[in-house]
């Protein structure tokens, strides 16, 4: 700056825009060659980067907007200490502090969702195509978009939920397909005097012979309960890379088809029997027929 300043005073006349000036030609320089540099250094490096994380696209794009900012903003205050803007520099710095203050405490939701976003990036707990339970099985669905603020969530009903991200951090999220296969259970009732292993032959057969259940895992089953009218035999079977159609109509058909067996062969399902037992007393019957004879 100082010796461009001799010639730009001879050439303006005066000290004060020659000052004004060559401050503003130092910034304008200085931050096009910081702004050049890190567009060709700082953004490809970190786009190398994203891209070791194995990181989808949609994640991808908001890390590289942030990248780009952040050149940006270096690039400014930069160019603000070459142009020698020292005083207008600590002026905006305090304005730009008092700022983010307030608008830090008006927007920590927001924030909260934002680090949400960047945790569900890195922590990698479901992806786009997932299907995802949350609140305890209240809400689930498809995975549709994952952003830095909210993720979209298609429910099997077919509508869009817009859920910000901490509500899917704070909580237990449940991702029943992860590993592309699910695992499916249904306890089947019999009847106390009905053949056990007769009945475990019919509940793997039926799922053995289903196109759309595993053989790897193998279907299984386990006595696991002794209910008052019934001997509980839980099923486990397995569905690869299912949507929420497929889960339902194939364990529809299943359950159907052991049904089937059962009543073919003469297995009882038992249902719960109530006996209610109890009197009715009447009382003043001799009173009201009295009172009715007299008339």
């Amino acid at each position: 700056m100082v010796e461009a300043l001799p010639f730009l005073e001879r050439l303006l006349g005066d000290t004060g825009y020659a000052l004004a000036v060559t401050q503003a030609l130092y910034f304008v320089v200085s931050f096009v060659a910081i702004y050049v540099i890190g567009r060709l250094t700082v953004i490809p490096l970190a786009g190398r980067f994203l891209d070791r994380r194995d990181l989808d696209n949609h994640a991808k794009k908001p890390l590289v907007k942030l990248t780009k900012f952040a050149v940006v903003f270096v690039a400014v205050t930069v160019a603000f200490g070459f142009a020698d803007y020292g005083n207008f520099l600590t002026a905006l710095a305090t304005i730009a502090a008092a700022a983010t203050l307030a608008i830090g405490f008006a927007m920590q939701d927001v924030i909260a969702n934002f680090v949400a976003g960047v945790f569900i990036y890195t922590d990698k707990p479901f992806k786009i195509g997932d299907w995802v339970e949350w609140d305890g099985g209240n809400y689930s669905g498809v995975v549709e978009d994952i952003g830095l603020r909210v993720t979209r969530v298609r429910t099997f009903d077919n509508e869009l939920l817009t859920v910000p991200n901490s509500q899917l951090t704070d909580g237990v999220i449940k991702n029943p397909v992860e590993g592309d296969r699910l695992r499916l259970k249904f306890l089947f009732g019999i009847g106390y005097d009905d053949d056990i292993d007769r009945a475990t032959e019919i509940i793997v057969s039926e799922a053995e012979a289903h196109p759309d259940i595993m053989d790897d895992p193998a279907p299984s089953v386990r006595l696991t309960e002794l209910g008052d009218s019934s001997v509980g035999l839980q099923s486990r079977i397995w569905i690869s890379d299912p949507s929420r159609g497929d889960y339902v109509k194939t364990r529809g058909e299943y359950v159907t088809g052991v049904k089937e067996r059962f009543d073919a062969e003469g297995i009882d399902i038992p249902y719960p029997n109530r006996t209610l037992e109890g009197g009715l007393e009447l009382t003043n019957v001799e009173t009201t027929v009295e009172a009715t004879g007299d008339d």
